[in-house]
């Protein structure tokens, strides 16, 4: 299981993307699992995503973007 950034795990932008991305998801009925799979990411990492636990890089959210089926900037829209 990959470890929270030490010093990014929490801050508010990480965790407002995770919750977006997680509101996104389950919108479309999609489980943390298909995504991760159809997003070539381990499951227990996206999950720490999710909870804003992890600061994901620019590819990363551009591989959730398209598993998503939405734009990146679609990722970081407040609810």
């Amino acid at each position: 299981m990959a470890k929270p950034s030490p010093s990014h795990a929490g801050s508010p932008v990480l965790v407002s993307l995770g919750q977006t991305i997680r509101q996104i998801r389950l919108k479309k009925g999609y489980s943390q699992e298909s995504i991760a799979l159809a997003s070539g990411i381990d499951r227990s990492y996206f999950g720490g995503i999710e909870r804003g636990e992890h600061n994901v890089g620019v590819v990363n959210l551009e591989k959730i973007a398209i598993a998503l089926e939405v734009t990146l900037k679609d990722l970081f829209k407040n609810k």
